[in-house]
């Protein structure tokens, strides 16, 4: 025999498509219509995002639902309830990293090394100004390990050097560290300004050179005090 069907419960008036009108609603993220054996309607949920005040939003559910499917809901069977903005935490984060990159005046640009001969060479790094032009710093060292990120953060602080109005930075020292199951380098710089002299730290972690990094803890370090100086 053939296997008998399940009997579908009449749906009238039809409780997705009612669904499906409410949720096209601004501000309206779910909504559930739930119904009695007899196809009335007994409550009406909908979850909305923050904006619309949840009387309003039950005035809107009411008018949708008689103006679409001729359907008279009382007020008091609607519940509204509202969340925060809801994103994928990708896109939240991607939105953090570009507002910050818009607050920040400063932006590492770049780390060049050019040969300077006899053993030497070069370290010149580049800084975007917000609303300027880009700045450079150089600072000429040995071709050895130590001395090369060393001379890469001094390259940096040289070029916040020539962006400051006010103060002077000299460079306490620089130092490569592990932990946390990878390298980074430490950068201590002394900012100078006026009889004042702060110290500041900053920290990056290794990707591509140590002497990158170094440039970049140093910003690290300075960032707010620049910041609070422009």
């Amino acid at each position: 025999m053939p296997e008998e069907q399940p009997v579908r419960k009449p749906d009238p008036w039809g409780v997705k498509r009612a669904e499906n009108l409410l949720t096209s609603l601004q501000g309206v993220l779910s909504a559930r219509v739930v119904v009695s054996p007899v196809g009335e309607v007994t409550e009406v949920h909908v979850l909305t995002s923050a904006g619309t005040p949840p009387k309003q939003m039950v005035r809107n559910v009411e008018s949708a639902l008689l103006a679409h499917l001729g359907l008279k809901v009382d007020h008091r069977k609607i519940s509204v309830a509202q969340t925060a903005e809801v994103r994928p935490i990708e896109t939240l984060e991607k939105d953090a990293v570009a507002e910050a990159a818009r607050r920040r005046p400063i932006v590492f640009r770049g780390l060049d090394v050019r040969a300077s001969g006899n053993q030497r060479v070069t370290m010149m790094v580049t800084l975007a100004v917000e609303g300027g032009d880009d700045v450079m710093g150089e600072e000429e060292v040995a071709d050895a390990r130590r001395a090369r990120v060393r001379g890469a953060a001094r390259a940096a602080a040289r070029a916040l050097d020539r962006i400051l109005a006010q103060g002077t930075l000299e460079l306490e020292g620089v130092k490569e560290l592990e932990g946390f199951d990878g390298s980074f380098v430490a950068v201590g710089v002394h900012v100078i300004e006026g009889r004042d002299t702060l110290l500041l730290i900053g920290t990056a972690l290794i990707r591509e050179s140590a002497e990158r990094a170094a440039a970049l803890a140093l910003l690290d370090a300075t960032n707010r005090w620049v910041q609070s100086r422009r």
